[in-house]
């Protein structure tokens, strides 16, 4: 393809990286930019609550892309540049640093960030959030060495890998969330209580129900307060309480922002030349109808291919299935499927659910609308498919592990 004018990227995760790649790889040739807030070259998450944090992995896994791959492939990425101003009728960014920079194309690729505890005592030492290399390294460092009380506040997919990495490094960890068991929204009460049992088990002290009002401390945290007026002791506490899209710049240029940036199918933002991708982008799925914000690697992945595409000049349709994974002490799990359609269906299970191998699927109306495999691998594909061809299964079929999973609504 003939270059075409600018096309400039905004934002440093791995939906940028994928995007400036598959730009290159659909045939721009022209001029590319990447503009990062981060000082860092764009990179992905997954690594910084597993395996960086529990030091299993050095920092540079993060990169799907090095220095070298941006010159070669002609990328002019400014990182620690924040991007403040967009203007969509001029087809202009403006920078902190004052530059402007016009484009043909432009991908808001800006991510999100860690919601923050803002309560008493969120000022003390000792207290930490978890979504840049920088709090991974300092949140490592305050926990490799074992023997710390270690409180995490909030028991969601970060919260438990964070809970994980602590008590694997042998220290007294307590984790303390909302509602009766972790991840009841995210996956369903009963799988909830499978990584219930693998936390306890490992010698977490799990509460559920738990209301944090405060935190209290001299210079230090010492403790975590409750509602209840009980103060549970704490030399290291961690808030995994969710994640903000950050949707300020977008907001500001008049685009559409509901629960992140409103895209749809095309990952079109609604304004001439500029598109969304990655945990930012609340993108219209063609299959089950409405619009999705998903922010998980998978999405940020695929979608920042997509748009890479897009940026190149193609018209692409964006209808990937959600998808997740996690690495708990020694449990892996993958997940595919549609939370929105999931919730409330029937729970299908094939394999052993207590010891934590099996395979489950949500069946909705005869079909299956999500699964899960847990320390089962190579399957995720054949439930990609089961899931994308919306055809009736027999719930005896898929929860006998003597029928393959290829015979399932062929």
């Amino acid at each position: 393809m003939a270059s075409t004018g600018r096309v400039i990227i905004v934002g440093g995760g791995l939906a940028a990286a994928r995007a400036a790649g598959a730009a290159r790889e659909a045939g721009y040739d022209g001029e590319l930019a990447l503009v990062a807030g981060e000082p860092l070259l764009p990179h992905e998450r997954p690594p910084l609550s597993k395996g960086y944090l529990q030091g299993a992995e050095a920092a540079d896994v993060i990169f799907p892309h090095d220095a070298a791959w941006y010159a070669e492939h002609d990328v002019d990425v400014r990182t620690g540049s924040e991007a403040v101003g967009l203007d969509t009728d001029a087809r202009e960014l403006t920078l902190a640093s004052g530059d402007r920079l016009g484009y043909r194309r432009l991908l808001l690729a800006t991510g999100s960030r860690a919601r923050r505890f803002t309560g008493d005592g969120a000022d003390l030492d000792g207290v930490h959030h978890l979504r840049t290399l920088a709090e991974s390294t300092a949140l490592r460092d305050a926990i490799s060495g074992g023997d710390r009380r270690v409180v995490v506040v909030g028991a969601g997919w970060i919260g438990l890998e964070v809970a994980a990495a602590a008590r694997t490094y042998g220290n007294e960890v307590t984790v303390l969330g909302h509602g009766d068991v972790p991840l009841a929204r995210e996956i369903g009460p009963e799988l909830g209580e499978v990584f219930a049992g693998l936390h306890r088990e490992r010698g977490v002290d799990l509460r559920m129900g738990a209301d944090v009002t405060g935190l209290r401390g001299d210079g230090a945290v010492s403790a975590v307060v409750l509602g209840s007026g009980e103060e549970v002791p704490a030399d290291v506490v961690v808030f995994g309480i969710g994640a903000v899209p950050n949707v300020e710049l977008a907001a500001s240029a008049g685009l559409t922002v509901d629960d992140g940036i409103v895209v749809d199918a095309h990952l079109s933002a609604g304004a001439p030349g500029v598109f969304a991708a990655g945990d930012v982008a609340n993108v219209f799925s063609p299959t089950v109808g409405t619009h999705l914000r998903v922010a998980h690697w998978g999405n940020a992945d695929a979608s920042g291919t997509a748009a890479g595409r897009a940026l190149a000049g193609e018209r692409v349709t964006y209808d990937e299935i959600p998808y997740f994974f996690t690495d708990q002490y020694d449990l892996g799990m993958e997940y595919s499927g549609y939370a929105s359609l999931a919730g409330g269906a029937e729970l299908v299970v094939r394999g052993d659910l207590p010891g934590r191998e099996f395979l489950a699927f949500r069946v909705a109306d005869g079909r299956v609308v999500a699964g899960m495999n847990v320390n089962v691998w190579d399957v995720n594909d054949q439930v990609q498919r089961l899931i994308r061809s919306g055809a009736p299964v027999d719930p005896a079929a898929l929860a006998d592990p003597d029928v393959p999973l290829e015979a399932i609504g062929a």
